[in-house]
């Protein structure tokens, strides 16, 4: 792999000043006009009528779908990436499947870091849908070359990566998006300046619980090896992660393909595939900035490479401008998996819901403020209901009035502070918001300087997890340290495998 002397490192000794850790928490605002930020991508402007030659690593799975909203907006998909020739095979046919697109004219390759090293002239930008191991890697390399990135959720592997990769953004002056689709719908943006305009006064309590994992967790690494399959590349599968034997077959995925979540080596588990989506609106509009304390209270029982099948994590957030502390609990787990007892929200917090409901669903959000309530049911924050002070049932943000949906009389005159996009679609809008920041419009909403740092945040669940149950972590944020303890060390920052480096 090629190596640049232009590098970014984000080391304590190079510092995350006073003055940067409250440029990072206004950043939740939802403000869309950074400073710094207006000129992504203009270096490398192109017009409205010229089409983005659009490289894509991870072919399949999401990849698939962000390669072909990009390719209905009218850019150029010139090069694809995977290690799985099936999947590879089946993206460069010249005869699709009914209702799969296809793209015969494009470059096809396995190893990424070959791709760029022989199209990087021909390549304005990048998308990256791996399992999370590789995204930093293949992002870090396609902005050093000066290529715009849209990067699946979560960002990053770890904390360090995610710090990484928002410095390297700013450095390079590129246009980023992480793949957390809610962020370009109306409800979201909605609910965040309802939050934030005081509806529910100061904001105590967040409470955010889901529905995963649904893949293989809470097991050990199973004995022996199987053969590789023709088709795929299990070394580059591998990449920066430790070497291990290939376990599995067509009727018992282990680790690929989409089995590998769970594993620590590489996945994140259900706060990494899920958090990114459900704390999005909530990280927004509570501005939280870093967290002060983070402990792993409870989980299923913890195995040495997968994270367990249900947990429990608290999150202490400092006073910020204008807001008082607030404790914050992630919690997961299937509802389905009846092998172990479901770690949720206790009645107390949650019976309006049910009451609203007729039972807690399967994930949700619950921010609880000194004047009321703010629930959303689902993983985007794409719709909510809200309590007053003094009420006993939730209310929606929306009702019919005379047959017309308009909003509720108590945030109908919430002034709109954030930009919307024009269509319903969210995934395929948020390709197009990152598009038209390449052209030279303003930053996407769920750039690197916000995506990495509710990223950052939200790995930090992951840290404490290995860290141990019980174990207090008195968290330094801009250091990306505990000061209590030097155990959370080996997680902030992972090693990668010979030929592999950031």
């Amino acid at each position: 792999m090629p190596t640049s002397t232009n590098t970014v490192s984000p080391s304590p000794s190079s510092g995350i000043t006073r003055r940067k850790f409250i440029y990072y928490s206004a950043l939740a605002t939802g403000a869309l006009v950074l400073p710094g930020c207006a000129t992504y991508g203009r270096s490398r402007y192109k017009s409205p009528n010229e089409k983005l030659n659009i490289a894509v690593i991870g072919a399949g799975g999401k990849g698939a779908g962000d390669t072909d909203q990009c390719a209905e907006l009218g850019e150029n998909i010139v090069a694809l990436c995977d290690v799985d020739k099936n999947t590879l095979d089946s993206r460069m046919t010249s005869n699709p499947k009914p209702d799969q697109r296809s793209y015969p004219q494009a470059k096809a390759y396995r190893d990424y870091r070959a791709m760029l090293d022989e199209m990087g002239k021909n390549i304005d930008a990048v998308i990256v849908a791996t399992p999370d191991h590789h995204h930093a890697l293949a992002a870090a390399m396609s902005m050093k070359m000066g290529k715009h990135v849209y990067v699946q959720k979560p960002l990053t592997h770890s904390v360090y990566e995610a710090r990484y990769l928002r410095d390297l953004a700013r450095k390079k002056k590129v246009a980023t998006q992480m793949g957390n689709q809610g962020s370009a719908g109306d409800g979201l943006r909605r609910a965040v300046e309802v939050i934030q305009a005081g509806l529910i006064g100061k904001p105590v309590e967040l409470h955010v619980w889901s529905n995963r994992p649904i893949w293989p967790q809470g097991i050990d690494r199973p004995a022996g090896e199987d053969p590789v399959p023709g088709y795929l590349d299990w070394d580059l599968w591998l990449g920066p992660a430790p070497w291990r034997p290939f376990k599995g077959d067509k009727d018992h995925r282990i680790y690929h393909p989409f089995a590998w979540r769970g594993w620590r080596d590489f996945g994140t588990g259900a706060l990494g595939d899920m958090a990114c989506h459900t704390v999005n609106m909530p990280f927004r509009a509570l501005k939280l900035g870093y967290p002060d304390v983070v402990e792993c209270e409870e989980t299923s029982e913890l195995h040495a490479e997968t994270y367990p099948k249900t947990s429990r994590i608290r999150f202490e957030f400092p006073a910020r401008k204008g807001l008082p502390p607030l404790k914050f609990w992630w919690y997961d787990g299937n509802p389905d998996d009846k092998s172990v007892k479901l770690l949720r929200p206790n009645e107390e917090v949650t019976r309006e819901i049910v009451a609203l409901r007729r039972s807690l669903p399967a994930s949700g959000c619950l921010i609880i403020g000194d004047k009321g309530k703010v629930f959303s049911p689902d993983d985007y924050g794409s719709q909510f209901y809200f309590m007053l002070k003094g009420g006993n049932r939730f209310q929606p943000a929306k009702t019919k009035v005379d047959d017309k949906e308009v909003e509720h009389e108590a945030i109908r005159k919430i002034r709109r502070t954030i930009p919307r996009l024009p269509s319903n679609n969210n995934d395929r809008m948020q390709k197009k918001e990152w598009l038209d920041a390449i052209r030279g419009g303003q930053p996407a909403y769920s750039n690197f300087d916000i995506a990495a740092y509710l990223t950052e945040i939200i790995l930090l669940g992951c840290v404490a997890m290995r860290v141990g149950v019980g174990k207090r972590l008195d968290w330094d944020g801009p250091n990306m340290k505990a000061k209590n303890t030097s155990a959370a060390d080996p997680f902030v920052k992972r090693e990668y495998r010979k030929g592999w480096t950031l």
